[in-house]
């Protein structure tokens, strides 16, 4: 006879038992039972702030202040999603562990093997839970930026810059983000010497922050007629999108403002006055710039906003001393600081911080980045 199988599939017998136990005493509004899932997922503190969200998103004065609105719809949807999973688990869970205690009494083996079935359904649900909890910084559920920089390795290193923005384009369209690019500056021969990417989307930053750092490539050169093997390098910072809800004091005394003339498309008007616009905060070196629009003015409001969002992430990593060895992987862009190889010509892909190595290299530089970045996330980079 089958029995216990229903307590493995879920992989935690107690937890079982926990809901068979408190099914009966946990009220209506709560099927799931608020101590089962407290201390893992904070059921008791998401369903109070759902509530005092759900109220204020009723209160008509709410959309005086739509940056506010759209904040707090945004912040509901999340909300929801884990508070409406965690009900929908707890109610399955109760239900199928009184079918399991009358199935195995009464040796009933069809109705074992169905709570089997069963069990592996809900499991997507759980990993999915599971998977969310990694999302525990302050800034996860942010859009954010991505810069990509070529570095050593001439127009080797700008061609790989230019494949890594199309590798992170076609990422985030795989996640259902959006995605713009917002800062392009063109190697001499091909690709990239820069870019910056603005990806908007659910915890685009929590997944994303991960991939910050040196990234390398070994293949046969396609400029060498020869074809001799080249190792070429590009780096990524990946910093959140910080909005009007967070504040960040900074001195003007501390940034220099240059314009200059864009670079880029745009008609003739843009390329013949100094719209572009350049920031540089003294104290700490961070360099940002804007030169998408037609405006001076409206690319110095969009290089203020950018400049805001690296301090941020600045001050957030200096706070945090295991992640300071990406800040210093900021600083050269070559060997000996990578955290991922990509060697084409023996299709292979391997993360030096997580070891999880790919032999499909060209579903990887397509997108398909899901098991660094999960591996990463799990390892707690």
């Amino acid at each position: 006879m089958i029995t216990g199988y229903f307590t493995e599939q879920t992989g935690q017998e107690s937890w079982t038992q926990n809901i068979s136990t408190s099914s009966a005493t946990a009220s209506p509004t709560w099927p799931c039972g608020r101590k089962n899932y407290g201390g893992i997922f904070d059921y008791d503190a998401k369903f109070e702030r759902l509530r005092t969200v759900d109220a204020a998103l009723q209160d008509p004065a709410v959309w005086n202040d739509p940056k506010k609105a759209q904040a707090l719809g945004k912040e509901k949807k999340s909300l929801d999603d884990v508070v409406s999973m965690l009900d929908k688990l707890g109610r399955e869970l109760a239900d199928n562990t009184e079918l399991f205690e009358m199935s195995k009494q009464e040796g009933d083996d069809a109705g074992l093997l169905a709570l089997q079935a069963e069990a592996a359904r809900l499991r997507p649900g759980i990993e999915q839970l599971e998977f969310r909890r990694m999302f525990s910084k302050e800034a996860d559920a942010l859009n954010c930026f991505v810069d990509i920089q070529a570095g050593a390795g001439g127009t080797e290193a700008c061609d790989w810059a230019g494949m890594l923005l199309r590798q992170y384009l076609r990422y985030a369209e795989r996640k259902g983000f959006k995605a713009t690019v917002e800062e392009e500056t063109p190697g001499d021969v091909a690709g990239l010497k820069s870019a910056t990417i603005k990806v908007e989307g659910e915890y685009a930053y929590g997944l994303l922050r991960t991939e910050t750092g040196v990234h390398r490539l070994v293949r046969k050169s396609p400029f060498d007629s020869s074809g001799g093997r080249h190792t070429s390098f590009a780096s990524l910072f990946v910093y959140p999108e910080i909005d009007d809800s967070i504040q960040i004091d900074i001195n003007p005394a501390d940034v220099r403002t240059d314009t200059f003339r864009s670079s880029g498309a745009g008609g003739q008007h843009i390329n013949k006055t100094d719209s572009a616009v350049r920031l540089t905060h003294l104290p700490t070196g961070i360099v940002v710039q804007c030169q998408d629009g037609r405006s001076q003015h409206g690319n110095r409001d969009i290089a203020w906003q950018r400049l805001r969002s690296r301090l941020y992430d600045h001050e957030r990593r200096l706070r945090q001393q295991e992640q300071q060895k990406l800040e210093d992987s900021k600083t050269d862009v070559g060997w000996g600081h990578q955290i991922r190889s990509y060697v084409l010509d023996n299709s292979r892909i391997k993360d030096l911080r997580t070891h999880v190595e790919i032999s499909a290299t060209q579903k990887v530089l397509d997108g398909d980045l899901d098991a660094f970045i999960e591996a990463a996330l799990k390892q707690g980079l």
